[in-house]
């Protein structure tokens, strides 16, 4: 299945959902082989919400960029929502200094390596999660120029 791109009461300004879709797919694939079916499904929302996410279902009275629930209920398959914050994206962006676009897409990908199974509390863990980030920002970045 295609992954899905809800918007909930903000605009993310993802383009090219078809293609992103299709890259998704060769992320998990590579990352989770044997993997036969994939159904993602990302909204994009506010602050707000994603505050009010965090604390009845993760008790973190925290912001946060995204949320991952795994959904899966057999192993061949992959099944997962991910939230992500569109305001936190902005403002990482700046932080971070990169383009808008290119935080919306980490965070993208991010949710994607962790339903593959990729971990961040640890350090060593972190270091990880950010080359794969990379390398799928890299392979994406060279999508667009096809």
């Amino acid at each position: 299945m295609p992954a899905k791109f809800y918007e909930q009461d903000v605009k993310s300004g993802l383009k090219d959902k078809r293609k992103l879709s299709a890259f998704l797919d060769g992320v998990v694939a590579k990352y989770r082989p044997g993997t036969t079916r994939v159904s993602l499904t990302y909204i994009f929302c506010s602050d707000a919400h994603l505050l009010e996410m965090n604390q009845q279902f993760l008790n973190h009275d925290t912001l946060t960029d995204i949320i991952t629930f795994d959904l899966t209920e057999k192993t061949e398959q992959l099944t997962g929502e991910i939230y992500i914050s569109t305001e936190r994206i902005a403002d990482n962006a700046a932080k971070y200094k990169v383009p808008v676009t290119e935080e919306l897409h980490r965070v993208i990908f991010h949710g994607a390596l962790h339903l593959c199974g990729f971990k961040d509390k640890k350090e060593a863990d972190k270091k990880v999660m950010r080359q794969k980030e990379d390398e799928c920002l890299a392979a994406w970045k060279e999508e667009l120029t096809k």
